[in-house]
């Protein structure tokens, strides 16, 4: 069981970045397949859903890497305050990174939240590198997920008036009038995936307290992408059962069972 979560950090570097990575799986040379993990507002590479993710596929298929990141401003990355032109760059160059660094023969994405917002915004303005997607509760009206559930009371109009604020989970994240801007600017409600749908699933809690389970369903049904909700779960999955349930259908739908 060890060798299946055993792990190695590694960064990929640029001129204006240091993108911090976790890697589950076999090193470069010895990889097929690999899922590209992107976690949610607030969250970090040391993920828990990540892990429990790898080794459920690792068990079936050796050849088979997880790379889990930080995105701008998370966990230990070096920048203080978030912008979504960032998370744009730092994906283009994780993919060009994966891609160069492993040679896969297939790779898949996986995010949840605000790292399906991210995924989903990249897709609508680059080509598809990805085989198949899957979003756990993405975060698709994130300006009102942000704004409404994660910042605390009173703090929108203070950061509308030019105030920068840290918000967040396990690390506080630098935002400011120029983010919530460029959410409102990036709606994903009003772009059209349904020329992807084939290849994405979408799992969301019928629980979620953090993103609003229909308007992700709406959202599905706009796109024609399957959606699957799973009964009792929150934002997080934490309910008993919930996470395996997500996982497994996440497994089969990569065709990794």
């Amino acid at each position: 069981m060890a060798a299946l979560t055993a792990f190695r950090y590694y960064t990929v570097e640029a001129e204006d970045c240091r993108i911090r990575c976790k890697l589950y799986g076999p090193d470069a040379g010895a990889v097929k397949t690999l899922i590209l993990f992107g976690h949610g507002f607030g969250g970090h590479k040391d993920n828990r859903a990540a892990e429990k993710l790898a080794r459920r596929v690792r068990e079936k298929n050796p050849d088979a890497a997880l790379v889990v990141f930080n995105w701008p401003c998370h966990g230990d990355d070096e920048r203080q305050t978030l912008r979504l032109d960032d998370c744009m760059r730092y994906l283009e160059l994780l993919i060009a990174d994966t891609q160069a660094r492993f040679s896969p023969e297939t790779l898949y994405g996986c995010a949840t939240s605000f790292g399906g917002y991210l995924y989903l915004l990249y897709l609508a303005g680059h080509d598809n590198p990805f085989r198949k997607l899957v979003f756990r509760c993405p975060a698709i009206p994130m300006y009102e997920v942000l704004t409404r559930a994660i910042m605390p009371n009173g703090l929108l109009e203070s950061v509308e008036n030019g105030t920068p604020a840290l918000v967040g989970f396990d690390r506080k994240v630098g935002i400011d009038r120029g983010f919530l801007e460029s959410l409102r600017a990036a709606e994903l409600s009003a772009r059209d995936y349904s020329p992807l749908a084939a290849d994405m699933l979408i799992l969301h809690g019928t629980e979620d307290e953090i993103v609003p389970f229909a308007a992700v369903k709406a959202f599905a049904e706009k796109n024609g992408i399957a959606f699957v909700p799973v009964d009792g779960a929150d934002h997080r999955f934490l309910a008993p059962g919930t996470m395996d349930l997500a996982i497994a259908r996440t497994v089969a739908f990569f065709g990794l069972e």
